[in-house]
C-alpha cells in the first residue's frame, strides 16, 4: 500500500554518444519532432530552471517557480508524467502500477489538488486480518465506533490493544502536529517496534495486526521504520481517507500537469547529462537554464548528481486478476498474518470503474520481485484467504516496482535540503518522506531553494 510519486530513471545516455552516426538520424530526428509536437522548443533559450522529472515533485517544484514568475521546462524520459505515479487502461480495465492508495490529509495534496475532480471513491477505515483461525476484522475506533466493538467482541482485538489503539489514534486524530511530534515515545528516534511496544500494545497483536499491515505500507516487515515516520503516517490515515481516483491514481500527477501552461512539460526526452550550462539530451540536444533540478527516481539522481544522498529503496510486486465475481462484498483492505501476501484487496469494490461491468479486478501485492512460482503462490493464498476459487481468475497485470519505497529507518531526516551545489538541486521523497505528501513537500522546498539562490 505503499504511497508512490517518483519518477522513472530516464533511460541509458549512450545515444547521446552516436548522435552524430547514420544509424541513429532517424531515431533522433524523431525523437526531437516528438517534442516539438508536444509544444516544446528545440532549445533552451530564455529558459530559468530546467526540471528534470514530472512525477509528483517535479510538477509540484515547476509550479511553484512559475507562480514566482521563473520560465520552466519540465524534461520526462518516459513517454507521460507521473514517474511511479501512473495508470494503464487497457481491454476496461484501469491498472495502476502497482497498488497505490490517495490519502485525502496530506497538505500538500490540499494546497495543491482538486480532489472532487478525482471523483475519489473511499476504503472501508479498517483492515481485514487473516491468520489460520480465520478472518477477523479490526476497525478504527475514532472513526467507526460500532465496527470497533464488534472488533472486539468477536476477538480481532483485546480490550487492552483497543484501548491502546484507541489512544493512540486520538491523540493522532486531535492533538496538534508540534505536540505530537514532541512526544516522548518518538524522540529519540526509534524503531515503530519499539514505539508500538512503548505505547502498551500487545506483542500478540503487533505480530498479528500491527506487522502484517506496517509491512504493506512501509515495504519492510521488520516494524524497523523509523517510529517518527511512522507517527506521521499513522496521523494522515487517522485524519484522512484512504481512496482511489476513479480514473486511476495516474490521473493525480496528469491534474497537475494540466495545470501548467502549454509546453512546460516535455515527454519523450531523457536527459543524459548536467552541464555547465543545463542539460544536455540523450539525443545530443543542449538546453540552457541557470538552475537545473533533478527530480527523477534514485537511480538517475545518483546518476546526475554525484553528490546526492540517496538512501536505498524498497521493492514491491503487484498482480491484479480479472474475477466474474467479488471474492468479498465490500471495500476493505486485507492482510494476512502468514505473509504469504503484504495486502489484497477488490479494486473493484472501492471504484467499480476500474473494470468492465460484469467483471471485478483483485490486487494482492507481495514483497520484492516477481521470482518463478510466486504468482501460483500468491493465487493459492488469495483462494484461502478469500475462501473462493481463484483457479478461474485471469492474471491482467504483474507489476513490480523497483524503487518504490525509500528505506526509513530510525534517525531518517524528515526533509532535507534540496541544494546539492551552485545551481544544482534535488527534489524527490528520498529527501523527505516516501509518500505523496513528501514528494509534493520536496517539490516544494525545491523551488523556494532555486527562489532564494536567485533572489
Amino acid at each position: 500500500m505503499a504511497d508512490q510519486g517518483l519518477t522513472p530513471e530516464p533511460e541509458d545516455a549512450e545515444d547521446a554518444d552516436n548522435a552524430d552516426n547514420a544509424d541513429n538520424a532517424e531515431d533522433v530526428a524523431d525523437a526531437a519532432s516528438r517534442r516539438q509536437r508536444k509544444g516544446a522548443a528545440p532549445t533552451g533559450a530564455g529558459l530559468d530552471v530546467i526540471v528534470v522529472g514530472a512525477g509528483l515533485a517535479g510538477l509540484a517544484c515547476a509550479a511553484d517557480l512559475i507562480a514566482a514568475g521563473r520560465r520552466v521546462r519540465v524534461l520526462e524520459a518516459s513517454d507521460d508524467v507521473g514517474g511511479r505515479m501512473r495508470s494503464d487502461h487497457r481491454d476496461g480495465f484501469v491498472l495502476d502500477r502497482g497498488f497505490q492508495v490517495f490519502n485525502t490529509s496530506y497538505p500538500q495534496v490540499k494546497r495543491r489538488i482538486d480532489r472532487k475532480a478525482l471523483r475519489l471513491c473511499a476504503f472501508r477505515p479498517a483492515v481485514l486480518v487473516h491468520g489460520p483461525q480465520g478472518t477477523t476484522r479490526v476497525a478504527d475506533p475514532t472513526r467507526r465506533l460500532a465496527d470497533a466493538i464488534g472488533s472486539v467482541r468477536t476477538g480481532g482485538i483485546g480490550p487492552r490493544d483497543m484501548a491502546a489503539l484507541a489512544a493512540l489514534s486520538g491523540w493522532c486524530a486531535l492533538a496538534p502536529p508540534r505536540l505530537t511530534k514532541a512526544a516522548g515515545v518518538y524522540r529519540p528516534d526509534r524503531s515503530t517496534g519499539a514505539a508500538l511496544k512503548s505505547l502498551g500494545f500487545t506483542d500478540e497483536f503487533v505480530a498479528r495486526f500491527f506487522r502484517p499491515f506496517l509491512s504493506g505500507v512501509f515495504l519492510e516487515d521488520g516494524l524497523a521504520t523509523s517510529a517518527a515516520v511512522f507517527r506521521m503516517v499513522w496521523r494522515s490515515m487517522v485524519r484522512g481517507s484512504l481512496c482511489l481516483p476513479a480514473d486511476g491514481i495516474g490521473a493525480v500527477p496528469r491534474q497537475l500537469a494540466a495545470a501548467l501552461p502549454a509546453g512546460t512539460v516535455v515527454t519523450d526526452s531523457p536527459v543524459a547529462a548536467l552541464t555547465g550550462e543545463g542539460v544536455v539530451l540523450a539525443d545530443g540536444t543542449d538546453l540552457g537554464a541557470s538552475a537545473v533540478v533533478v527530480a527523477a527516481g534514485p537511480s538517475a539522481a545518483s546518476r546526475l548528481l554525484p553528490g546526492a544522498a540517496v538512501p536505498p529503496y524498497r521493492t514491491v510486486t503487484t498482480y491484479q486478476y480479472a474475477a466474474p465475481t467479488s471474492p468479498l462484498a465490500e471495500p476493505t483492505l486485507m492482510v494476512d498474518t502468514r505473509m504469504r501476501f503484504l495486502n489484497t484487496c477488490v479494486l473493484t469494490e472501492v471504484a467499480r470503474t476500474y473494470a468492465p461491468t460484469g467483471t471485478h479486478l483483485v490486487q494482492a501485492s507481495v514483497l520484492g520481485t516477481d521470482l518463478p512460482g510466486r504468482e501460483g503462490e500468491v493465487r493459492a493464498a488469495l483462494a484461502d484467504a478469500y475462501e473462493a476459487d481463484s483457479s478461474a481468475w485471469d492474471l491482467v497485470a504483474t507489476t513490480t516496482v523497483a524503487d518504490a519505497l525509500p528505506a526509513m529507518p530510525p534517525g531518517h531526516p524528515l526533509t532535507r535540503p534540496s541544494r546539492i551545489s551552485p545551481g544544482r538541486y534535488a527534489a524527490g521523497d528520498h529527501l523527505t518522506t516516501g509518500s505523496v505528501q513528501g514528494a509534493l513537500a520536496s517539490g516544494a522546498r525545491a523551488a523556494r531553494e532555486v527562489l532564494r539562490d536567485q533572489a
